[in-house]
C-alpha cells in the first residue's frame, strides 16, 4: 500500500465532555449476548454465541421476517411506512414491503373459491415444474393485493396459493351471507 497507512484506533484522549456524563463505553460481553439473543428471537434466528464482531458491525446487513435486506446505518423510516434515504443530497423513497402468506391446500382443482373475485393478469412456466404459475389480482376497484397459484409436481393433488398484501375491504361473499343476519339484527334492535 504506498501511500496510505492502515486505519488506526482513536485515542480515548480525543473525546471531551462538556457535561458530567462518562464517555461512552464498549457494551460489556455479558450483555451483548442476551442482546442479540432477544434479536435472534424476535426475528428468528439462530442465537448468538460470541465469536467475530462481524454480525453486529457497523454496515452490516441482514434479512428481517424474509424479506429484503435492512442496513443500520443508511435507513431510516417516517410516519408514511416508507423508508428514506440520502443518496447525493436529494431524497429517495422506496415503498414497504407488502406481507405475503402461503397456504397449501388439497384440491383437485387450481381455482379455489376464497371468497374475494379476482382477475387473471399472467402465467408463467416454472423452472423444474410441469405445472405453470397463475398470477391474480384482486378485482376490486381500490384494492392491490396479488396471488399466485401453482399446483405442486411433487403431488399433483396440492396446490399453493401465495398471497401478496391484505385487502382494503369486506369479503364479497362474507357480506352476502351475513345480509340477512345483519337485516334481522336491526329489525331487531329497533325494540
Amino acid at each position: 500500500m504506498e501511500g496510505r497507512e492502515p486505519p488506526q484506533d482513536l485515542p480515548d484522549h480525543l473525546f471531551v465532555s462538556s457535561s458530567d456524563h462518562p464517555a461512552p463505553s464498549e457494551p460489556s460481553s455479558s450483555q451483548l449476548p442476551r442482546d442479540l439473543d432477544w434479536v435472534s428471537s424476535f426475528l428468528q434466528l439462530p442465537p448468538y454465541h460470541g465469536g467475530s464482531n462481524d454480525a453486529t458491525g457497523a454496515g452490516s446487513s441482514s434479512l428481517v421476517g424474509g424479506g429484503a435486506p435492512v442496513n443500520a446505518d443508511e435507513e431510516e423510516r417516517n410516519v408514511g411506512g416508507k423508508e428514506r434515504r440520502k443518496a447525493g443530497g436529494g431524497h429517495r423513497t422506496r415503498k414497504a414491503t407488502r406481507p405475503r402468506f402461503a397456504f397449501r391446500t388439497r384440491s383437485s382443482e387450481d381455482i379455489l373459491d376464497d371468497g374475494y373475485r379476482w382477475r387473471k393478469y399472467g402465467q408463467k412456466a416454472v423452472k423444474n415444474s410441469i405445472y405453470p404459475r397463475s398470477y391474480y389480482r384482486c378485482a376490486h376497484h381500490t384494492c392491490n393485493v396479488k396471488k399466485q397459484v401453482q399446483r405442486l409436481s411433487e403431488d399433483t393433488s396440492t396446490v399453493v396459493t401465495t398471497y401478496e398484501g391484505v385487502h382494503n375491504h369486506p369479503c364479497e361473499q362474507l357480506m352476502e351471507a351475513l345480509a340477512p343476519l345483519l337485516r334481522q339484527i336491526q329489525f331487531l334492535s329497533k325494540f
